[in-house]
């Protein structure tokens, strides 16, 4: 694969945004205390960058598709390096979450054209693997961004770790800028195209099982912090470490997803995925006061949403092959929307009655989308029928 190098500097650029996204999860408690707010407050901070991600990346994408790809990467990522550096001076809620929007809107428009950009700078048959490399930077950002962060934040303070990934960030930028060329999209994607999948009823259903397994998820971890510590006080080496277990066992998953997905179908692997999801979730709330029955739970957990990541994605594929980048599109907008709703209800679940009950809200989610995902399915059993008919 020709760029090679290229490929890997853009997905560091996309591991930093990830980590940069999901950190808060891990230092949520420690955030709060320095804000002067609440915990459930603090999670709104994850509940900006999502939605300015799902909603505002579409619209910058799609309003500047005539743009030189290269120029809106270089932009993107400068603004993403000058709001992570701005967290140091923001002192009040107000002005955190500004910064998150900022990070949100520039973070995810970033990552969509780190994406489009890898598969220029690389052969026509290794494009696929581009794609993936990216999205594995991403997805690493949760096993290994995520842990490290949290472990670091005592010695280092938790707004010194937003300064080390914005300058770190200045490396994929630097290289973005000396060796990718000027980039200027064949066919565009716009927004109008982006929204008109959505008139396919069972594409509506898809990203209405992404939105709510997604939102299922983001309820917990967005407080898994504060929810591992609810009856045992654990340091934050020992929370790092299992945050980083939890973040091996979500990358396995996806790994382990795409496998099941090649060999027993999409469907099957989506049905699993979301029923041990929901049975996890369910044995979390019967077990939460107890560390040692939650750790395992909580990997399994991990393992199986994550599992339900790939499978998606194909099946999205499949409803739309005649423009499966726009699919993907339309779904990573519904993953932040996703993450968004999680972390919005999670945050009233708390503030109105008890953390341990945020895997019951969880669960509703989950099983929410487990009876959605037999209704689409049930669609294409008529049509198969209809054809052999």
């Amino acid at each position: 694969m020709k760029n090679k190098w290229i490929v890997y500097l853009l997905a560091l650029a996309v591991f930093l945004i990830g980590t940069i996204e999901y950190i808060i999860s891990g230092i949520l408690p420690i955030v709060a205390e320095d804000l002067g707010i609440t915990t459930s407050t603090a999670g709104s901070l994850v509940t900006s960058f999502a939605l300015s991600a799902a909603i505002g990346a579409p619209v910058v994408i799609a309003a500047t598709i005539r743009v030189d790809r290269k120029k809106m990467l270089l932009i993107m990522l400068g603004i993403f390096i000058l709001s992570s550096c701005l967290v140091y001076i923001s002192d009040s809620l107000e002005m955190m979450l500004m910064t998150r929007m900022v990070q949100g809107l520039s973070g995810g428009t970033a990552t969509v054209i780190a994406m489009a950009v890898a598969t220029r700078m690389v052969e026509e048959r290794n494009r696929g693997r581009a794609i993936g490399t990216i999205l594995m930077g991403l997805s690493s950002s949760l096993v290994l961004g995520v842990p490290i962060g949290t472990l670091l934040s005592e010695t280092m303070g938790w707004r010194t770790l937003f300064i080390i990934a914005g300058l770190l960030t200045v490396i994929p930028l630097l290289a973005v800028f000396a060796k990718v060329p000027s980039i200027t999209e064949q066919k565009a994607i716009t927004l109008g195209m982006q929204l008109s999948i959505l008139k396919d009823k069972k594409m509506v259903l898809a990203v209405a099982i992404t939105l709510l397994y997604i939102g299922g998820y983001s309820s917990l971890f967005t407080f898994i912090s504060p929810y591992l510590q609810q009856s045992t006080d654990l340091t934050a080496t020992a929370l790092s470490g299992i945050l980083l277990i939890a973040g091996i066992c979500s990358f396995a998953g996806s790994k382990v997803g795409g496998g099941i997905a090649d060999a027993k179908g999409s469907k099957f692997t989506i049905y699993a995925g979301l029923s041990i999801q929901a049975g996890t979730l369910l044995l979390l709330t019967w077990f939460n006061g107890s560390i040692y029955a939650v750790i395992p739970l909580i990997m399994i957990w991990m393992a199986a949403t994550w599992a339900t990541s790939p499978a998606q994605q194909l099946y999205l594929v499949t409803l739309v092959p005649q423009s499966p980048d726009i699919a993907l599109s339309v779904n990573t907008s519904f993953i932040q929307f996703g993450f968004a709703l999680g972390s919005g209800i999670g945050g009233l679940v708390i503030s109105s009655s008890s953390i341990g009950n945020l895997g019951w809200f969880g669960l509703v989610m989950v099983l929410v989308a487990l009876l959605l995902a037999v209704r689409l399915f049930a669609y294409d059993k008529v049509a198969e029928h209809a054809m052999r008919l």
